[in-house]
């Protein structure tokens, strides 16, 4: 009997490349989405990768107790991976009601119907934003969370907590897994799914990516005056399928019993540092092309620099980060292109 996957947020960028991942593994999904922050492209995408033209769809807002139970009504969930929050570092500083009461009301409603169904097996997407400032790089799971920098870090932080004592009193009833991400970047090699951020990008390699394709003017640098070797902010940048592949082996973890304790933490990243400029000098060399940017003042909310050391999701999960910076540029380049219809 296939177990069944719920994947919440799973239309969006990451969710919709951990379906890909879980489908080609032999689980059963259900993607479930209000669609505040994305379309259908990357669900279609999905449905073509796999030839799962069947695959359950859901439109629900998990800030709604009554739909969210629905769903666990409905279907037979083995465990949740829960990606439905808003995050934007800016924005949540920005609009911190908002992000407290979507990120926080969403997964609460979450963990409420795995507890009136019986118990479930939840796997938290978490980030490297717990962290903070850190005080020692590379940051390890047993590295203190430092205060969070932006109401977005600290959802991700109360969440962890949330989850942490949800498993703690349900006597074993429900199992979670926090999932650290570094810096998700990059799409699916086939370029028929990837990151398709609404307005203007939060992220970088979207910004690149459109700059690069003629929709931004303007690429903007936040900072060169950092205390890094080139004075822009130093990041782990891990590929999307590398992460997405993580949680397949999270899942599978779990589903097997195979945990060493009922709620565990892993760091996803690759363990090497990149920075800014070095991934727009990257971008500019792997798929010969000049990006027009300029520096702009430094961002609220952003650290100097974190990554990660991954050694216990490596040695643990038996999962590694194995695509290279320039492929995932290269992947990231490639979905933006089909985007324009090039």
């Amino acid at each position: 009997m296939k177990k069944t996957v719920l994947v919440s947020g799973g239309a969006g960028f990451i969710g919709s490349h951990v379906t890909v991942e879980l489908l080609e593994a032999g689980y059963e999904v259900v993607v479930a989405d209000n669609m505040s922050n994305c379309d259908m492209t990357c669900f279609e995408g999905v449905k073509k990768i796999t030839g799962r033209a069947d695959l359950p769809f859901e439109k629900v807002d998990f800030c709604d107790a009554v739909a969210t139970e629905a769903l666990f009504d409905k279907y037979k969930i083995d465990a949740v991976i829960h990606f439905a929050a808003f995050k934007a570092v800016g924005e949540s500083v920005d609009k911190p009601v908002m992000y407290y009461k979507n990120n926080l009301g969403s997964f609460l409603n979450v963990l409420e119907a795995a507890q009136t169904h019986g118990g479930c097996n939840v796997l938290f997407s978490s980030s490297a934003t717990v962290y903070g400032q850190p005080e020692k790089l590379p940051v390890t799971e047993e590295s203190p969370r430092q205060p969070a920098t932006s109401p977005y870090g600290a959802t991700k932080q109360m969440c962890e907590d949330i989850l942490q004592d949800t498993v703690k009193a349900s006597g074993g009833a429900i199992k979670g897994i926090l999932l650290r991400y570094f810096n998700p970047i990059g799409a699916h090699p086939s370029a028929l799914i990837g990151e398709l951020p609404r307005g203007v990008p939060n992220n970088l390699v979207p910004f690149i990516t459109q700059t690069a394709i003629g929709k931004r003017e303007c690429l903007s640098i936040f900072g060169d005056d950092y205390p890094t070797p080139d004075g822009t902010c130093l990041r782990d940048y891990i590929d999307i399928v590398d992460l997405a592949k993580a949680h397949v082996f999270a899942v599978t973890r779990m589903i097997e019993g195979k945990m060493k304790k009922d709620c565990e933490v892993f760091n996803v990243g690759t363990g090497r540092p990149v920075s800014v400029m070095e991934l727009v000098t990257a971008f500019e060399k792997v798929n010969g092309l000049k990006l027009n940017y300029k520096i702009a003042p430094r961002r609220p909310g952003d650290v100097t620099a974190v990554w990660a050391d991954p050694t216990l999701a490596n040695k643990e999960l038996g999962w590694k980060a194995t695509r290279s910076v320039e492929e995932t540029l290269k992947a990231a380049w490639a979905w933006e292109k089909h985007l324009a219809g090039k």
